[in-house]
């Protein structure tokens, strides 16, 4: 590898994991992402044995999507005004609360479901959205803080594949749970690891909030992470891309019905097919520490997210577990690409006191794709049919990449290495 002074061109693959505090908080993240991966499974394949449903799978991204998205710019300013860490403390809490709410509804002497049916369920999934809308921008902040600006690619790989690595561990850890011994234990399991998680962050030093930009309104604090978005075609196409792509391209929200009656496998399976994305994404993540796709950023994406599309369309095909886990496993190697690419270029193209505010306008972006993008599957594989509507949302990421190349130049001509 050749030399030089860009962090992009010469670099230690691990040098982010010698700050301490690095270490800490990525410890919290695996804890808090496994306990999210775990309870999204087991509501998942709850409400589908309440349901068998696919719309009523669907309706559970919207229940977390819409809460999320209404609460995001103000989400954003909290992580720019106050202290991140307490921000974080306070919603994973909140989160807590609500896994304990769902362990309570398990229970039957309560009769919870049994009178209000499932309801209450979307009414925990609303509140866990509100939770995550603060989490998100303040986590993203705070690891800024943590890590000097030379090793923001690394942390950006690594943090990727901590989440990718706990994304692995939850659904599989959710779903074995959840099927050789119930929900009420799965939810108990969820609980253990967040407590864990509340542990771990509590060893993390402390970091003042930015300075505080004197004489803005809050509807003008609220705007300037939208208008900083809008006036940036390399963040906004970034930010575009991965919305539609897998707005239309994801198949996660329909894994119980795949897994149920397409390859017979039962939650046992559902959980090891929800980890397939994350798997490919680790990999990924190991050959992007040590070989950073930063020279040509905007065009690895594009192929990332084209890759993704393919995936999908080829899982929806298959009928045989191991090549559908396989395709999952493809299409989070490509995935992965775009996520690296995309949160590097965040962090280096956003000021310290507006990263709270640019990271919940992508917040925004990411529950459109993933919390109403399930709705949308739901909504396509009831009105189309579970096949044709995965293999339609595949086709239309693939052109969704060739209008982004067409209309975003700056993005496909991207080099990272220039700006660092």
């Amino acid at each position: 590898m050749s030399t030089g002074n860009a962090p992009f061109v010469k670099h230690d693959a691990y040098a982010v994991l010698k700050v301490r505090d690095f270490r800490l908080f990525l410890t919290f993240r695996f804890f808090t992402t496994i306990a999210f991966q775990m309870q999204s499974i087991i509501v998942g394949w709850q409400m589908y044995e309440l349901t068998r449903d696919p719309l009523a799978l669907g309706l559970i991204g919207l229940a977390e999507a819409l809460p999320n998205i209404t609460v995001a710019l103000f989400a954003g300013h909290a992580a720019d005004r106050y202290n991140r860490k307490k921000i974080i403390v306070l919603f994973t809490l909140l989160f807590l609360v609500g896994t304990l709410a769902l362990f309570l509804f398990t229970i039957p002497k309560l009769g919870i479901l049994a009178a209000l049916g499932v309801f209450p369920i979307y009414l925990v999934v609303a509140v866990s959205g509100v939770s995550r809308a603060f989490l998100y921008p303040s986590i993203v902040a705070l690891m800024s803080q943590l890590v000097p600006r030379e090793l923001y690619t690394n942390s950006s790989t690594w943090s990727s594949t901590v989440w990718q690595l706990a994304a692995i561990t939850g659904p599989a850890i959710g779903g074995l749970v959840y099927g050789f011994f119930g929900v009420r234990v799965a939810y108990l399991g969820v609980l253990f690891f967040l407590v864990i998680a509340m542990i771990m962050l509590g060893f993390v030093k402390n970091h003042p909030a930015p300075p505080r930009v004197e004489g803005e309104t809050l509807v003008q604090r609220l705007a300037t992470g939208l208008k900083f978005v809008y006036h940036n075609q390399i963040l906004l196409g970034a930010m575009s891309l991965d919305m539609f792509a897998v707005l239309f391209g994801g198949a996660v929200a329909m894994l119980p019905i795949f897994a149920a009656e397409v390859l017979k496998v039962g939650p046992q399976g559902l959980g090891f097919l929800r980890a397939a994305p994350m798997v490919g994404a680790v990999l990924m993540s190991v050959v992007i520490a040590h070989r950073p796709p930063m020279v040509h950023a905007g065009r690895n994406m594009m192929i990332g997210v084209a890759g993704f599309g393919l995936s999908i369309i080829f899982f929806a095909l298959s009928r045989n577990f191991y090549l559908s886990f396989v395709l999952l496993m493809f299409s989070g190697m490509f995935d992965n690409i775009s996520v690296i690419i995309r949160a590097t270029a965040m962090q280096l193209l956003t000021p310290n006191e507006m990263r709270g505010r640019v990271a919940s306008v992508n917040a925004i972006f990411i529950g459109s794709s993933n919390e109403i993008g399930s709705f949308e599957s739901g909504l396509a594989a009831r009105l189309i049919g579970l096949i044709p509507s995965v293999i339609f949302g595949g086709i239309m990421t693939l052109g969704i990449v060739g209008f982004t190349a067409k209309f975003a130049p700056r993005l496909r001509k991207l080099n990272l290495k220039e700006i660092s």
